[in-house]
């Protein structure tokens, strides 16, 4: 899935961002790459995505239902990487009740 279609799937749904704090690290991303996404997103350590509780701190909406990045055009390459009906987001769905793409 791709283009549109993709971003419509995941806008309803959103599981992934609210799966878990470990989740969303920095792990690829270079200084410059890092440096564009807003301080109050990022944790203390620096070393990943602020959370509250399992959720990302710049999802908006509810899961499941609609949802948006609100960081979309500089989320962590983890985010990046993660497709509608790929491993990580069937397991995210799985955890929320949602049926599998």
């Amino acid at each position: 899935m791709t283009g549109a279609a993709s971003s419509s799937v995941c806008q309803d749904c959103g599981a992934c961002c609210a799966y878990s704090p470990e989740w969303p690290r920095f792990s690829l991303e270079d200084d410059e790459t890092l440096a564009r996404i807003p301080p109050a997103f990022v944790d203390a350590t620096g070393g990943r995505m602020r959370c509250e509780g399992d959720r990302c701190s710049a999802l908006a909406g509810q899961v499941g239902r609609a949802t948006a990045c609100t960081i979309y055009a500089v989320r962590p390459i983890v985010c990046r990487d993660c497709l509608p009906g790929d491993d990580a987001c069937s397991m995210a769905r799985e955890r929320w009740g949602l049926p599998p793409l």
